[in-house]
């Protein structure tokens, strides 16, 4: 019962991984605007998606040591299709490969996506919920 409920939810899970650390780069290259050299990265949505639904581990998005027994063990990220470097729309002097327009609109546009797998997933709970109640 549980693998089915598992396998019914795991496209949403997934989205919302890949999202989430879409999220996180975008917010990153914001954080950096200003930054000298700094060059932009985003996410390869449909790749990461393929990798992530395949089950292929990232193998560089979570390498640590460990320095004791008693930590926990890394598990790396089951999303694929690493970070990519954005292409230059507007070059800066200082180097920094940031246009805060591009940005501000990428990152509303996956909080968008975000919240609309979200709301996907408690459609999908909701029905869930009323077959087992018998509504």
């Amino acid at each position: 019962m549980i693998n089915k409920l598992d396998a019914a939810l795991s496209f949403h899970q997934n989205a919302l991984r890949v999202r989430g650390q879409r999220q996180e780069l975008i917010a990153a290259n914001i954080a950096n605007a200003d930054t000298p050299n700094y060059k932009a990265r985003d996410l390869d949505f449909s790749s990461a998606m393929k990798s992530a639904m395949a089950g292929v581990a990232n193998k560089e998005a979570f390498n640590t040591n460990k320095t004791s027994d008693k930590h926990l063990d890394g598990i790396p990220s089951s999303i694929g299709g690493g970070a990519m470097f954005r292409p230059i729309v507007q070059g800066s002097v200082d180097g920094n490969t940031v246009d805060m327009d591009v940005e501000r609109n990428q990152f509303a546009d996956n909080a968008i996506r975000y919240e609309a797998s979200i709301i996907m997933i408690n459609g999908q709970l909701k029905k869930m919920l009323a077959a087992i109640q018998g509504q």
